[in-house]
């Protein structure tokens, strides 16, 4: 077996991808690598990796920063809690481990926002720890490895995993760079909905799936639910050279977060109109925008919207509406990207 992953070794040293944390792995990069990867593609993550280091270099200035700052830096990656998450164990190590990010697992697990896959991941990769990276990638590597016939999605089958893999760095010093190859492995080679490169992997000769003819097969994966489909009118106001955003609730979907004005449904032009009154104006122009979609992990929202110019308005706005010219919107305020379609109209 050790020959075996031997040659892993070596492919992954020929073939690993070329990713900005990987070439200083300290355990503040790691860190901040790991959450943004959460449910995010890597190439999409490349260019907000840079802009956020730049802006929060360490866990210090990560600490000490404002909301508006890290989510604005957030923008468009989605998932806002993790942030909001990165924010607050920031400002716990600061406070209980003198600045320092623990390296054992059980003190990484402590921080808000780190399950055990990261928790694994920056002790293995940033601290050289024996500790397995449970990705979708090790999993889907491991089931047709073994040929597991377990649903991949049960604990029983993380476990199995876990345990094969912990056997495998039993005696290997460089437990993260395994990790990272087997992470590799699974995102370039072992390709999930596709049929895998068997042909070009280092370990295709102990691969009892392949073995048996039957790569996509493997992992047997449970039926997707169907997602919640939710009609959604969104509205464009504006007064003058600025807009109305309004701020979410701080529990539930985006909580917290800046938004466009919207409402339950798809609005005819004159239900948009009530709307728009009783939020304390008139509309002295309405129209129509196209449509927009966006998919979240459980439900998508199908959108229609109005353009709307106001006139002067009846009373104060409400306290969570705020009147914001457009370039304090684009420089300072973090819309979700469910809204990018309206924000590039603004």
């Amino acid at each position: 077996m050790t020959e075996t992953y031997r040659k892993l070794k070596e492919w992954y040293e020929q073939n690993r991808r070329i990713l900005p944390w990987r070439e200083d792995p300290t355990p503040y990069h790691v860190w901040i690598s790991e959450i943004m990867l959460q449910q995010t593609r890597v190439e999409a993550v490349r260019g907000y990796y840079a802009r956020f280091l730049t802006a929060l270099p360490d866990i210090s200035a990560l600490a000490a920063a404002p909301e508006d700052v890290y989510l604005k830096l957030w923008e468009g990656l989605g998932y806002y809690s993790r942030v909001r998450n990165l924010h607050r164990a920031a400002v716990m190590v600061m406070e209980e481990y003198g600045g320092s990010i623990p390296s054992a697992e059980e003190e990484l697990r402590r921080l808000p926002g780190i399950g055990r896959y990261t928790a694994a991941a920056i002790a293995s990769i940033a601290f050289g720890k024996r500790a397995v990276a449970l990705d979708g990638n090790l999993l889907r590597v491991f089931s047709r490895l073994t040929a597991y016939e377990g649903d991949i999605k049960e604990p029983a089958a993380g476990k199995a995993a876990e345990e094969y893999y912990l056997r495998i760095l039993e005696n290997e010093p460089s437990a993260g760079l395994l990790n990272q190859a087997f992470m590799d492995l699974g995102a370039t080679v072992c390709l999930p909905n596709a049929a895998p490169r068997c042909d070009t992997c280092p370990l295709a000769e102990i691969c009892l799936a392949h073995a048996a003819g039957r790569e996509t097969a493997y992992p047997h994966l449970p039926a997707k639910k169907a997602r919640k489909i939710e009609e959604r009118t969104v509205f464009l106001i504006r007064y003058g050279d600025a807009a109305i955003l309004h701020k979410r609730p701080p529990k539930g979907l985006l909580a917290g977060l800046y938004e466009f004005p919207n409402a339950d449904g798809k609005l005819t032009e004159e239900e948009a109109l009530r709307y728009v009154a009783a939020l304390g104006f008139e509309a002295l122009r309405i129209r129509p925008l196209p449509p927009a979609k966006h998919i979240f992990t459980h439900k998508e929202w199908h959108m229609s919207a109005f353009e709307v110019r106001a006139d002067e308005f009846k009373s104060p706005l409400r306290e969570d509406m705020l009147l914001l010219s457009v370039s304090e919107i684009r420089e300072k305020y973090s819309i979700p990207s469910a809204f990018a379609s309206y924000t590039a109209l603004l």
